[in-house]
């Protein structure tokens, strides 16, 4: 990913946050979810579902990364990035914003649960 772009793309997610957040915040079952550490966020800019599973728990998680890929893309073609690389980016955030006790995808794609220390985060993130 080209540096320029990838300074772009971090402005404009630290302007805008990052998809789905805000609703996510005012859902109890997004919350506890996330607590648990029944779902993480992943590398890839969306959020994954650790360990096992239930309809409810697919459809929620389903439902907040449709509308993240949604503003991912728009913002993507306002910051003249690929999907993928604002993706990507939005990743290195979230994950750099979760609290000890959360869920994240390492780069090796193993799922840790966070620390007092830095998350582990791929050598692509700004």
């Amino acid at each position: 990913m080209k540096k320029s772009v990838s300074i772009a793309i971090a402005a404009a997610l630290a302007l805008g946050g990052i998809a789905g957040t805000a609703y996510a915040q005012r859902d109890p079952a997004y919350a506890s979810a996330r607590a648990s550490g029944q779902i993480g966020e992943k590398m890839d800019g969306y959020l994954g579902i650790v360990g096992g599973s239930n309809p409810a728990l697919e459809a929620m998680v389903k439902d907040i990364n449709i509308k993240r890929r949604a503003v991912y893309a728009e913002k993507a073609q306002a910051a003249n990035a690929t999907l993928e690389e604002y993706a990507l980016t939005a990743g290195c955030l979230a994950i750099a914003r979760t609290v000890p006790g959360e869920k994240y995808q390492a780069p090796d794609g193993t799922w840790q649960t966070r620390t007092s220390a830095p998350p582990l985060r791929d050598s692509r993130c700004p």
